[in-house]
């Protein structure tokens, strides 16, 4: 049986990564099965579902990488592009029970890690920030959600149970138990604990939430300029009445013959 060894894995993912490459076959088959209600059997997972083939293919190719046979690994990979939409590099080290749904457009770097229980939506980016050599790109733990459209970038480390919102950009690490949502991503810890990546509902809004503040700072702003006109106005017209006032006596004593 393949060896399928990853000794470069740190040891905060799972030891997963020293599994065999049948049973990380085997484990993706499992959990397309499991994540999409839709399935009617097993031979559907293996003819239709592009996460399912671009993972098959991906561990073949990081097989081959781990081996220093980088040309044929990268021929491969290139291939897995073309038929699936996905592209992973075959350095890329990806460990069990990863999901990746519809996966059109999903990037994932050379030295990226992605833990056990990760799922990972359409047009997602596991990408660097420039040119530099090493480790680049991110390292997510386990159970960890990454959004439709959202990018991850450089060697930072997101923790386990986090979820990552749609669309969001992450540039630094995030803690586990949280979520990480907008552009750039800021990271809010969640009261539902481990169960914050399977929740839609308990994902906050932070757009609506700091719109809402505005608002509500925009109408004690009114209200203090409202307070400031009406004082104002008082003033103003206490200051119209003694004109008046002054003015009409002024008449009066003329007309009682003061002025003549």
């Amino acid at each position: 049986m393949l060896d399928f060894n990853c000794t470069a894995s740190p040891t905060s993912i799972s030891s997963s990564f020293n599994k065999s490459l049948l049973q990380f076959l085997k484990s993706d088959w499992q959990t397309v099965k499991e994540h999409n209600p839709s399935i009617r059997n097993g031979l559907e997972v293996l003819l239709c579902y592009p996460g399912f083939h671009a993972l098959l293919l991906h561990r073949g190719a990081h097989w081959l990488y781990r081996r220093h046979l980088f040309l044929l690994a990268r021929l491969i990979s290139t291939l897995n592009r073309f038929l699936t939409g996905i592209e992973i590099h075959p350095g890329a080290m990806i460990g069990e029970r990863v999901f990746i749904a519809h996966g059109l457009g999903v990037v994932i770097g050379e030295t990226a890690i992605v833990g056990d229980g990760t799922l990972i939506y359409q047009g997602v980016t596991l990408g660097g920030t420039g040119k530099e050599k090493g480790k680049r790109h991110p390292t997510l733990g386990k159970n960890v959600v990454v959004g439709p459209g959202a990018k991850v970038l450089g060697n930072i480390e997101i923790g386990d149970n986090v979820c990552v919102g749609t669309e969001s950009v992450v540039l630094r690490n995030v803690p586990e138990n949280s979520v990480a949502i907008g552009i750039p991503a800021r990271i809010v810890y969640s009261p539902f604990g481990t169960e914050v990546g399977l929740s839609r509902e308990s994902q906050p809004d932070l757009e609506a939430q700091s719109i809402k503040c505005l608002f509500e700072r925009i109408k004690e702003l009114e209200s203090q300029i409202e307070s400031l006109k009406a004082e104002v106005n008082a003033s103003s017209t206490e200051t119209k009445e003694d004109a008046t006032h002054k003015s009409n006596l002024l008449i009066e004593e003329f007309l009682d013959g003061a002025g003549i």
